[in-house]
């Protein structure tokens, strides 16, 4: 079997053998936390587990640490969650959701990446292009995998956290993905505070997508973040960050998918960065 790293499409994962990939469903709503796991009991991918993005990749209770809306999960919870998954390392892995990856099979294929495996990737275009393929579903849930024994730890090298993100911008790109809007500080629906980190730079992460919901090709996708950030800024020294540290993801994938690989995740993002009012705030 060919492994994938950031993309795949949905007849390549139809072919791929059941007992040699873990798909993931990672549906999700912030409106309606709910909703993703009910749109998954209703019909997803043969074999697929469910991820939510509240409870299964992110850990709302280190909220008050000022980590922002969605924290990272523990070493330990992670690993929990991809035992009981049946997860072994160098398994492919395929995440998929319905907004383009950005709610949150980027955050999951992310957090593999954040452990070194790099065996994962996102189904381009999603549920909407496993059915439009005509391919077949399964309702309920997903038959029980055996659990495996899984100790995950984050490389904190591809991490950064409130205390390191001013001396990373002045050496390199800090990069918003949130939209243009938000990021100006026009409007705020999420946070108490609008507006962005100062000397970011914004790349929304629905610029990733062409009209059909699928991701723009390498080619494009590489011209269109060189021409944000420059030809002269290397990737390893581009930060990435969102509202709450999720399509910020969305982002790191695209940039791999186009070759520039090795940046990096501040994953409190703009929730966490006004978590503390004396830090300054930027406007337009």
């Amino acid at each position: 079997m060919s492994l994938r790293t950031t993309l795949i499409d949905a007849e390549s994962l139809s072919r791929l053998a059941p007992h040699g990939v873990l798909i993931v469903d990672c549906r999700f709503d912030l409106a309606d936390p709910a909703k993703g796991e009910r749109e998954y009991l209703d019909g997803h991918i043969p074999g697929a587990v469910y991820a939510s993005l509240d409870r299964d990749l992110s850990d709302l209770s280190r909220q008050v640490e000022g980590l922002g809306r969605h924290p990272l999960p523990l070493e330990s919870a992670l690993s929990q969650v991809f035992s009981r998954w049946g997860w072994q390392a160098g398994m492919q892995v395929v995440s998929y959701d319905v907004a383009g990856g950005a709610l949150a099979a980027a955050r999951l294929w992310w957090l593999l990446r954040l452990v070194g495996e790099k065996n994962v990737a996102v189904l381009d275009g999603g549920y909407a292009a496993w059915q439009a393929a005509g391919l077949p579903i399964e309702k309920g849930v997903a038959a029980a995998r055996t659990a495996s024994e899984v100790s995950l730890r984050f490389d904190a090298s591809l991490l950064l956290d409130h205390t390191r993100l001013p001396d990373a911008v002045a050496k390199g790109a800090l990069l918003d993905a949130r939209a243009a809007p938000r990021y100006r500080g026009d409007v705020e629906p999420l946070d108490r505070v609008g507006g962005h980190v100062p000397g970011a730079l914004n790349r929304p992460f629905g610029d990733n997508l062409d009209s059909d919901g699928r991701f723009k090709s390498a080619a494009q996708l590489r011209d269109e973040f060189v021409a944000v950030l420059g030809s002269s800024t290397d990737p390893l020294n581009v930060v990435h960050m969102c509202g709450s540290g999720v399509t910020a993801c969305h982002n790191l994938l695209a940039m791999e998918h186009a070759g520039l690989h090795g940046s990096r995740l501040y994953p409190p993002s703009w929730s966490g960065w006004i978590s503390d009012p004396a830090r300054p705030v930027a406007k337009g």
